[in-house]
């Protein structure tokens, strides 16, 4: 059983650390109780704690039954390819999972608790099939190479607290890293990625965007910087856009388009853009119209309808489509 509240987050820290670091016990513990406190101010565990923690993770019956050697100065994975992510819950964990799902059912129908009922539904589907062989029922969109996902949590945190930080990014050309002071102000999910908005105060920049992938090396949090509140209108900041991606000189447009097909009809079950409008006209309930920027997520989602989907207007989107049908026509010739 976990012996405090900050079980878990313990847990993650250390196995972190036997991955990627070399501590000594002493060291071990302060670099814990370090990030401990960025979740928890003004607490910390005890020696007696984290040797309770050390055993846990090496116990094969009821721990994590990790390749940690004992009896070394260094506290290390003797395997480096070893996480505790990867073995099945420990017995108390599923209990709490368990019982969170008999909570959740009391609130099934529900609509402000869907999304995580299907999250729990999705993680109790995957635990069976590893303990009791069974075949896959649940079948759903992931990114099986995303590793963004272990920045979700500290930068949601980070929102929460305001605090600042100091971003390491290095894009996908880049030779060298790059850093800059970031006021981290929201997080937003597209196409089963995450990305943190705020304000790039190094390059005075008041709505920049950063992935959550291998482009974001690290962050550590800036405790002697006042926080900057943004006054950037989210709701309506993403209303006028398809995805993340906002070039500073955009400006919103009125676009039209028309289907063909019959995929109007899809469209309106998943619309890419969610403030559509229809026409009133019996002659144009295959179109529909919208107010956005243009830019590369936009015509990325136009172009995933094929042959199913004309742009009408604005003139400047019809022409960067003709460019892309141009291209792929020499493609294929």
């Amino acid at each position: 059983m976990a012996n405090s509240k900050h079980a878990h987050l313990r847990y993650n820290i250390l196995d972190y650390c036997f991955r990627n670091r070399n501590f000594s016990f002493d060291a071990l513990l302060n670099f814990l109780n370090t990030r401990i406190e960025n979740y928890y101010p003004n607490e910390n565990i005890s020696i007696r704690t984290l040797r309770d923690d050390l055993k846990l993770f090496r116990d094969k019956k009821k721990g994590f039954g990790a390749p940690l050697p004992e009896k070394t100065r260094i506290l290390k994975y003797s395997d480096p390819n070893f996480s505790i992510a990867q073995r099945p819950l420990l017995e108390y964990e599923q209990y709490l999972i368990d019982a969170a799902q008999q909570l959740l059912g009391r609130f099934e129908n529900h609509p402000k608790y869907d999304k995580l009922a299907e999250a729990l539904i999705k993680f109790q589907d995957e635990e069976e099939q590893e303990e009791n062989d069974l075949s896959q029922v649940l079948y759903y969109d992931h990114n099986e190479e995303y590793k963004g996902i272990k920045f979700l949590k500290p930068l949601y945190l980070a929102i929460k607290k305001k605090q600042v930080l100091q971003i390491s990014f290095k894009g996908f050309k880049d030779i060298d890293p790059s850093s800059f002071e970031f006021h981290p102000q929201i997080l937003k999910q597209y196409n089963r990625r995450w990305f943190v908005f705020g304000i790039n105060n190094t390059n005075e920049i008041k709505d920049w965007s950063i992935p959550l992938d291998e482009r974001l090396v690290d962050f550590i949090i800036m405790n002697d910087v006042e926080y900057i509140e943004s006054d950037t209108d989210w709701d309506a900041f993403f209303r006028t856009m398809v995805g993340v991606v906002r070039p500073l000189t955009a400006v919103v447009e009125k676009v039209v388009i028309r289907f063909y097909n019959g995929r109007e009809h899809y469209f309106k079950t998943k619309p890419f853009q969610p403030d559509y409008e229809e026409f009133f006209e019996k002659e144009k309930q295959d179109q529909v119209w919208f107010e956005t920027i243009i830019n590369k997520e936009l015509v990325q989602q136009l172009l995933s309808f094929g042959l199913d989907l004309e742009v009408l207007e604005p003139e400047t989107l019809k022409e960067q489509m003709r460019v892309h049908s141009q291209a792929m026509k020499e493609y294929y010739n």
